[in-house]
């Protein structure tokens, strides 16, 4: 968009001396510059800024020079004194940068951006002073590629997950930024080898993990490609530097077939009037460089090098293309795919086909119009190019809507980058509903992950699907051209299982969150419990207004957001219900004698519910887990331990794993008894040892199974004239297992049967178990 003196009311139309304070710099494009600056190169830099916009001027419709003109001054008066760490100026980054977008043919808003995108990070600016000489828009492209600064983050994840978030909530605002993010790490990488190896290797970890994955969503391949490649060449520079020799060595040869090949198709393509450029298209090394080491195969055993690219005029010519093809050589069916009738999500368009080629090697072939070759190099840029005429096209709304759902999950700052990188870079799958409409999900997706796709209600409440007419369970995994109905049920909420097999990122935050959000819950309620009884025991009275401000005051000294959560902190055992009621009652108020009593005898006694496996202090569905070094079942005597942030811990009395920490920490140990239905099952690991004889197994397992127990697990292992036989099984009681016991001891051989410690782990896992 051409700027305009509404936009920037602040500007005048002169050109100040570039030595000057760069806040009086405004525009005349016309200016001739003052000769005092040689020592910082300005005749070289106002001669690649000549080249850039002649560049500019040869692919624009509505050239804005005095835009351009302005942000190159002013980027360079206040970059001018800054040295890279390479030892060059600053201002060669920037140059490098605009270099790279307006080779995508980038209009003048982005171009000025680049100019502009470190002044506030690197420089005095301020955002305002951004606003004030260029106006909003640039300012929101600046801005959404300047890393977040002045704030102190607990980790470096969470710091890079609010940056990434920050310049997403940008992106969504303008898509250009993502583009200019993209040039400045193309030249990072490019420039690389001038930071410390330690750095070298972070920024390529990062730029392979999200930035080259970025450029594919965006549909950028030949940005894509370079950064890749970069990576390569970063990580592993033997590995590189040998790939490019094999290349090289191989190309003569390589051009030689290719020519073979594409000759008759050329031919064909003529006589039936179709004009076509063809061309070998070339393998970038990180890919060939992948395929080597996913096969396990040396460089001339991947037969996949040969490609071709056929470009025509328009989408009929592609098909024309295609019957030519496949005329000339035999194809390979399975390894034809039509993008142009289903585009990727990145925008993507194209005809991917496999043939057998002379001499019986394969052959790839992309057959695509001018149009679609152009958005699949430059993806969102080219889009801008044909749609320059509107600030936000269509088209990037498909493209835009991973990144929204993403915003609008609002994952924790330390989980951002974890989903993002989930939702980055896989191949997609098209999903259809019974009505036709059609969902793209990544491949290995499964049911969950499309009803969440649908509406995060309907993943929700999903109880089950038929896929194509068939009812299958949850945790199916959908095939290209699935037709799914879903269907739900208002009492079904998530299980903890489905963050197993889900493998989109709204489906695993939303699961999340719902245990989270149930969690806090329960642990304020246990939080309430434990502060009200402790204020009883210390003899505490307040009003309720004296409560609610002395609650307020914690929860301020705490940093905490509400008064729930000094509850719930107290709930999850961050914070003693002791340490919080001595905050409340303050150092005047008279304490009673300290009693040596734990709080399992000072807590007053409730009716308990009658729908939960364990009462805890008559609540219940609190956050239990079961020990699993003691693994308790009903009718062992239990307690609770409020661990810190994990919920509850229900431990045999007899534990020795607990009993010196609960010496320690007596206010943790909490009143916990047995509430079980008749059918309820628990899972005890029990171990038989007997002497080495035929048949010794399957009279143990006769004996178990004679008392209708289900054997969960077996493992059986032979120690000279010995064995030693693992068993987890489903009990319902004690009394039960030690039946189980007595008839397991009455087996001829069997020397002793005994109750082990924690649950047995199928395979190697189960050794180490054991052996801790």
């Amino acid at each position: 968009m051409p700027m305009n003196s509404d936009d920037h009311p602040n500007r005048s139309e002169t050109l100040s001396n570039p030595d000057q304070d760069a806040s009086a710099l405004t525009i005349n494009s016309g200016a001739t510059m003052a000769t005092d600056v040689r020592q910082y190169d300005w005749d070289y830099y106002r001669g690649e800024f000549q080249k850039i916009t002649e560049t500019y001027l040869s692919y624009t419709k509505k050239p804005d020079m005095e835009l351009l003109t302005a942000a190159f001054h002013y980027s360079y008066a206040k970059h001018k004194d800054q040295k890279r760490k390479s030892g060059l100026p600053y201002f060669d980054h920037l140059i490098e940068v605009v270099k790279i977008l307006v080779q995508q043919k980038m209009d003048a808003q982005t171009l000025a951006a680049a100019f502009l995108h470190d002044v506030i990070e690197d420089t005095t600016v301020t955002a305002e002073e951004i606003r004030s000489l260029f106006g909003d828009i640039i300012l929101t492209l600046v801005d959404g590629v300047t890393k977040i600064g002045g704030i102190a983050y607990t980790s470096s994840e969470q710091s890079q997950g609010e940056n990434y978030r920050k310049m997403f909530i940008s992106l969504i605002k303008d898509i250009r930024v993502i583009i200019i993010k993209l040039a400045d790490r193309l030249h990072n990488m490019r420039t690389i080898e001038s930071l410390p190896e330690k750095k070298q290797e972070r920024i390529a970890v990062e730029t392979r993990d999200v930035y080259a994955p970025l450029a594919h969503r965006f549909g950028m391949a030949r940005i894509r490609w370079e950064l890749e490649d970069l990576v390569l060449k970063t990580l592993d520079r033997e590995g590189y530097n040998e790939l490019s020799r094999l290349i090289s060595e191989s190309r003569v040869e390589r051009e030689k077939y290719i020519e073979n090949v594409c000759h008759p198709i050329l031919e064909k393509l003529s006589e039936y009037g179709v004009e076509a450029q063809i061309a070998g298209r070339p393998k970038h090394f990180f890919s060939i460089y992948n395929k080597m080491k996913k096969r396990d195969k040396p460089f001339r055993e991947i037969n996949d090098l040969l490609a071709i690219r056929i470009i025509v005029n328009t989408k009929a010519d592609c098909y024309n293309a295609l019957g030519v093809v496949h005329s000339t050589y035999k194809p390979v069916s399975e390894r034809f795919k039509d993008y142009i009738a289903m585009p990727k999500i990145n925008g993507y368009q194209s005809i991917h086909t496999t043939v057998v080629g002379p001499d019986g090697k394969t052959v790839e072939i992309q057959i695509r119009s001018t149009e679609m070759h152009q958005i699949a190099e430059d993806g969102i840029a080219a889009h801008w190019l044909y749609k320059e005429q509107r600030h936000k096209p269509n088209q990037f709304d498909r493209q835009l809507t991973w990144i929204k759902q993403l915003i609008e999950q609002q994952p924790e700052p330390g989980e951002f980058v974890e989903e993002l990188k989930i939702d980055l870079y896989r191949d997609e799958i098209f999903i259809f509903t019974p009505k036709g409409d059609l969902h793209q999900l990544p491949a290995g997706a499964t049911v969950i992950d499309f009803a969440f796709s649908i509406h995060s209600e309907v993943g929700m409440h999903c109880i089950g699907a038929k896929v194509n007419g068939r009812i299958v369970p949850l945790h199916t995994i959908l095939a290209n051209g699935n037709q799914v109905e879903i269907q739900v049920n208002d009492q079904q909420t998530p299980g903890r299982h489905w963050l197993d097999f889900v493998k989109t990122s709204k489906a695993r935050t939303h699961i999340k969150r719902f245990f989270r959000n149930a969690e806090i819950e329960q642990s304020i309620a246990l939080g309430r419990e434990m502060l009200a009884q402790e204020m009883k025991t210390q003899n505490v009275k307040l009003s309720q207004q004296e409560l609610q401000e002395k609650f307020e005051e914690i929860r301020k000294e705490l940093r905490l957001e509400t008064v729930d959560m000094v509850y719930s902190s107290v709930g999850r055992g961050n914070h003693s219900a002791k340490s919080i009621v001595l905050k409340i009652s303050g150092p005047a108020q008279p304490q009673k004698p300290k009693t040596t009593k734990s709080l399992i005898n000072r807590l007053i006694r409730r009716e308990p519910h009658h729908s939960a496996s364990i009462i805890i202090n008559g609540l219940q569905n609190m956050m239990i887990q079961y020990a699993s070094c003691c693994n308790p079942i009903p009718g062992d005597e239990i307690l609770g331990y409020v661990t810190k942030g994990r919920g509850i811990n229900i431990h045999r009395k007899d534990c020795p794993n607990i009993a010196e920490t609960i010496q320690k920490e007596p206010d943790r140990s909490i009143n916990a008894v047995w509430k079980v239905s008749e059918n309820e099952t628990f899972m005890v690991h029990i171990r038989v040892s007997g002497y080495d004889r035929k048949n010794l197994l399957n009279d143990v397992t006769h004996q178990i199974g004679i008392l209708d127990t289900n054997i969960t697990t077996a493992e059986m292992k032979t120690m000279g004239s010995e064995n030693m036989i693992d068993f987890v099984l489903q009990v319902h009681s004690n009394k039960q297992l030690n039946k189980i016991i007595e008839h397991i001891r009455k087996v001829q051989g069997v020397i002793d049967v005994y109750r082990a410690e924690g649950f047995l782990l199928p395979g190697e896992l189960a050794k180490k178990e054991i052996q801790s």
